[in-house]
C-alpha cells in the first residue's frame, strides 16, 4: 500500500477553504452542492481532505453499527469530537480490492469492516471506491483508489508546493510492524509520540 490521503479536521469548512486559498493552495469542494469536505490534490502522492466533522446523522450511525460497520462509525465519532489538525491517515491499495490488506490485519489479530463508498465530485466525476477500518483506531484506515482519477496532471500550487514529501504518523510502537507490512511508501515515517505531521516539497 501507499499513502492515500490525510484528513485535516477544521473548525468550519468554508472558512478553512478561504484560508487555504489565501495561503496559495488550489482547493476544491468535494461536490458541487452542499459539500461536506474539500480537497487539496497533488499530481503525485497523497492529498489532503478537509472536514469539519462527519456530518453523519445519529440514525445512520446506528444503522451502520447494526450492519457490522461499527469500526467505521468509531472513526467518524472520533473525528466529530477531536480538535483541529491532522487526525487520520489513509493507506491506498495497489489493487482493486482490500482482501490482501485485511488478511494482513487478521494475521496480526486485528478485525476490520469494509464498505463501498461513492461521491460525484464538483467536476461531475463519479468516484467509486472501497474503504475499510481496523477496529484498532491507532492503525490507519484503508481504501482502494477512485474509479476515476481526480488528480491534476503536472500541477504546482500557486504557492509553489508540488507534493507532500513526508508524513509522520504517531502510534503505539507495537503497531509499527503491522503498518510497515501494509505500507511500503517511503514518505511514511512512524513515531511513538506526537501528532500526525506533514511536510511539503516546493518547486525549486
Amino acid at each position: 500500500m501507499k499513502l492515500s490521503h490525510l484528513i485535516l479536521k477544521v473548525e468550519q469548512l468554508d472558512q478553512a477553504v478561504r484560508e487555504y486559498r489565501k495561503e496559495g493552495f488550489a482547493i476544491e469542494y468535494g461536490r458541487a452542492k452542499n459539500p461536506i469536505n474539500a480537497l487539496i490534490y497533488f499530481s503525485e502522492g497523497p492529498y489532503i481532505e478537509l472536514l469539519d466533522g462527519s456530518r453523519m446523522p445519529d440514525a445512520v450511525k446506528a444503522l451502520m453499527r447494526l450492519l457490522g460497520k461499527g469500526a467505521l462509525v468509531d472513526r467518524f465519532e472520533r473525528l466529530d469530537s477531536c480538535a483541529s489538525g491532522y487526525r487520520e491517515l489513509a493507506l491506498e491499495s495497489y489493487g482493486s480490492n482490500l482482501a490482501k490488506e485485511r488478511a494482513v490485519l487478521r494475521k496480526h489479530g486485528i478485525r476490520s469492516c469494509e464498505a463501498p463508498a461513492r461521491r460525484v465530485d464538483a467536476h461531475g466525476r463519479d468516484l467509486r471506491f472501497r474503504i475499510a477500518s481496523p477496529t484498532a483506531l491507532d492503525i490507519p484506515f484503508l481504501m482502494t483508489y477512485f474509479s476515476a482519477d481526480p488528480k491534476p496532471k503536472n500541477f504546482v500550487h500557486p504557492n509553489g508546493i508540488e507534493q507532500i514529501n513526508r508524513v509522520v504518523y504517531s502510534t503505539n510502537p507495537v503497531r509499527f510492524p503491522l503498518i510497515r507490512e501494509l505500507c511500503d511508501d517511503e514518505r511514511l515515517e512512524l513515531a511513538s509520540t506526537g501528532n500526525i505531521e506533514v511536510s511539503f516539497k516546493k518547486r525549486s
